[in-house]
C-alpha cells in the first residue's frame, strides 16, 4: 500500500488571488504598490508574454521593495499579513488540507510565492505537518539581499523540489492540485492531477 502524498499550488488554488501583489499591497501600501506595478510594467509585460524570465522579473520587483530590510521586520509583517488575509484562503482547499493530514497522509504546498508569508496561513489553523516549498529569499547579516537563496519555485523547478524533499517517490501515490501554466510540470507528474479543483 503506497503512502500518500498531496502537492497543492498555493497561488489562485488555495487562495482567490495572487498573494505576492497582495503582500505588497499590505507591507507597502497601496499608493507605493501601483507606483512600483507602474515602474516596472514595461518589464512585466515582456514576462507575460514569456520574453524575459518570469523569476528575474519577480526579483527585481521584490529587491526594489525589500532588499536591506532586518529578516525580523520581514517576517513580522508576513505573520501580520496572513493573520489579516485568512479570507484570502479557498475554503474547500483548506478543508482538503486538514482531511489530508488527519488521514496521516504528506502535504506539500509548492508555490512559487516566497515561503516566508505562505507558511503563517497553515500556522495560523494549526494545520501540523504542513511542509511549504516555496520560493526561498537571501538573507545576509541579518537584512535581505533582495536576491532569491533558491530558483523561483515555477515549473519545473516544483517537480525538481518535490523530488528533493523526498528520496523515494516510488512508496508515493501523488495528488496534486494547481491552477495555471507555472503547475502544468507539477501536475503532470502526479499520478492524479487536478486543474482549478476548489472553484466556488
Amino acid at each position: 500500500m503506497k503512502k500518500k502524498l498531496y502537492c497543492f499550488d498555493f497561488d489562485g488554488t488555495l487562495t482567490t488571488s495572487d498573494t505576492l501583489l497582495e503582500f505588497i499591497k499590505y507591507a507597502k501600501g497601496r499608493g507605493r504598490f501601483l507606483m512600483v506595478f507602474l515602474m516596472y510594467s514595461p518589464l512585466l509585460v515582456l514576462m507575460k508574454l514569456h520574453l524575459y524570465p518570469n523569476w528575474k522579473a519577480k526579483q527585481q520587483v521584490f529587491a526594489h521593495l525589500f532588499a536591506g530590510m532586518r529578516i525580523e521586520k520581514f517576517d513580522a509583517l508576513c505573520r501580520g499579513f496572513a493573520e489579516e488575509n485568512q479570507h484570502l484562503l479557498r475554503p474547500k482547499g483548506i478543508t482538503l488540507v486538514h482531511e489530508a493530514l488527519v488521514a496521516g497522509a504528506q502535504v506539500f504546498i509548492v508555490s512559487a510565492s516566497i515561503d516566508n508569508w505562505v507558511r503563517p496561513f497553515f500556522d495560523i489553523r494549526n494545520l501540523k505537518g504542513v511542509q511549504v516549498l516555496g520560493t526561498q529569499i537571501e538573507v545576509e547579516d541579518g537584512k535581505l539581499t533582495g536576491r532569491f537563496k533558491s530558483n523561483n519555485c515555477y515549473g519545473t523547478e516544483k517537480v525538481r523540489r518535490i523530488q528533493e524533499a523526498i528520496s523515494d517517490l516510488s512508496l508515493y501515490e501523488i495528488e496534486a492540485f494547481g491552477d495555471s501554466r507555472g503547475d502544468k510540470e507539477m501536475l503532470a507528474f502526479a499520478d492524479q492531477g487536478h486543474y482549478k479543483p476548489f472553484r466556488e
